[in-house]
């Protein structure tokens, strides 16, 4: 059975990286009846915070990875397995393939002459035991090449020269993450090790320390690393790349795992918007790309764009709810929610779009206002167009045809015509279409408005007279 493992530490929100990661081991998995094992490397307990790892296991379950899903087990902890990491480094000890070592680096780099310089040996044939101040470190062959055949990189050469005899234990005893990383992987039978091309690095010393501790060693895929739009790896400190960004920003879980999937890998048919239950049975760990994959934010909103005008209606007002102000009436906003889901990429886009309806009056930016009202004619348009909204059938229609007529009147077309009447009503030069939320809003609200207005006109050609005539 193939078991493939995801093993992030909990120092800080679940980048984007380590999601893509998370899908193709998940997809592995799935198409092969295997195990997906979660196992939190909860070990640097200076950085680790319990809210991050409830941040991965809710964003995980946000992408449909979760317990329900019976390929899915765990989430185990690091920590747990310290007694067995402990274990292995003496069995390591006791058999001549590690050794202990009390070299300073103050101490290494006057021997070797650079503080740059990889380690020595120096302690190889020492003899020491185990004591204060004394790390164990890992005997490398000294001659040869260690192999990793990487499924998508091909063959890896490591030089066993250019391979230090490296540290598997502090002098406390404690593991370090190269020797713990492959106790737990062989404690919970990993077959296939499927990670970020950081990790490539380890991936000699690991292939090492597998043997050598009684095991064969996994399947390897070291997937292609993600960058931004210069190139850069994606970065913490300068790119968007929480997940639980995405998520509370609106896109949707199965527009990201669409995304996602296909940074570095393709179904191979030039699709591209394509359902999980297509795409998993599909992906191929050879197929991956090995180049580096360009994490575009503008087409993940194209994608999200497309996944939300795919919804039915129903769906799509409920999963607009968590995104709308409690208070607002959900029956009022379901009369425009059709129009409004044409229109939005991301889900908090929707609030922008429809706010005008519920509050008391709209609410004007400086900039809004300036555009809408630039004509001449605007008090003109307003109180015209209040007029009429006195006795007019109140259709969109039919609200069209009213504004059409008063612009007429002024010499415009409709277009320029209803440029202060939009901004008197919603606050905004663009939004849901006019005519349809004049009716939502309702005869009585939208003249209201009008007239609040005018009103803010009057109020601004005062103060030019006033100041004209100081």
């Amino acid at each position: 059975m193939i078991r493939v493992r995801f093993a992030p530490s909990p120092t800080g929100m679940f980048h984007v990286g380590g999601a893509r990661s998370a899908l193709y081991n998940w997809a592995l998995a799935e198409q092969s009846g295997g195990r997906f094992v979660l196992r939190i490397e909860d070990t640097d307990a200076a950085r680790n915070r319990p809210e991050w790892t409830e941040g991965i296991i809710s964003a995980l379950a946000w992408i449909g990875i979760h317990g329900q899903n019976p390929v899915f087990e765990g989430p185990y902890f690091q920590s747990a397995y310290e007694p067995q990491h402990r274990a292995a480094a003496q069995k390591l000890a006791a058999e001549g393939r590690a050794y202990f070592c009390d070299c300073t680096r103050e101490q290494l780099a006057a021997r070797t002459g650079s503080e740059q310089r990889g380690y020595d040996g120096f302690c190889r044939d020492r003899g020491l035991t185990e004591g204060p101040g004394r790390a164990l470190r890992f005997r490398t062959p000294d001659e040869g090449v260690t192999v990793v055949e990487d499924v998508i990189r091909g063959r890896v050469e490591f030089p066993n020269e250019a391979m230090e005899d490296f540290v598997i234990a502090r002098a406390d005893g404690s593991p370090l993450y190269v020797l713990a990383n492959a106790v737990d992987d062989i404690e919970q039978r990993i077959t296939h090790v499927i990670r970020g091309e950081e990790h490539l690095s380890n991936a000699g010393r690991q292939q090492l320390l597998w043997p050598a501790l009684g095991a064969t060693p996994p399947v390897w895929a070291h997937l292609p690393v993600i960058v931004n739009e210069q190139r850069k790896k994606l970065s913490k400190r300068r790119d968007k790349v929480a997940l639980e960004s995405y998520r509370d920003e609106g896109y949707l879980p199965e527009a990201m795992v669409n995304y996602l999937m296909l940074l570095g890998w393709g179904p191979g048919d030039d699709r591209e918007i394509m359902p999980w239950s297509e795409m998993m049975p599909l992906f191929r760990l050879e197929d991956v790309n090995p180049s580096s994959a360009f994490f575009d934010e503008k087409k993940l909103r194209a994608f999200n764009g497309e996944y939300i005008r795919a919804l039915p209606l129903e769906e799509f007002i409920a999963r607009s709810r968590p995104f709308l102000d409690p208070s607002w009436d959900v029956e009022t906003y379901a009369k425009v929610a059709e129009l409004v889901q044409t229109r939005v990429a991301v889900l908090s886009e929707i609030a922008a779009n429809v706010d005008f309806l519920f509050l008391p009056e709209p609410v004007f930016d400086q900039a809004s206002w300036d555009k809408g009202m630039k004509h001449d004619a605007s008090a003109e348009i307003l109180a015209g167009y209040l007029a009429r909204l006195e006795a007019v059938s109140f259709d969109p229609e039919s609200l069209k045809t009213a504004l059409e007529e008063v612009g007429l009147a002024h010499g415009l077309k409709l277009g320029k015509a209803q440029a202060p009447v939009r901004v008197a009503i919603t606050g905004r030069t663009v939004g849901l279409p006019l005519f349809e939320s004049i009716e939502v809003l309702g005869r009585e609200r939208a003249m209201d408005r009008l007239r609040a207005a005018l009103r803010r006109l009057e109020a601004a050609a005062a103060e030019t007279v006033a100041a004209e005539g100081a």
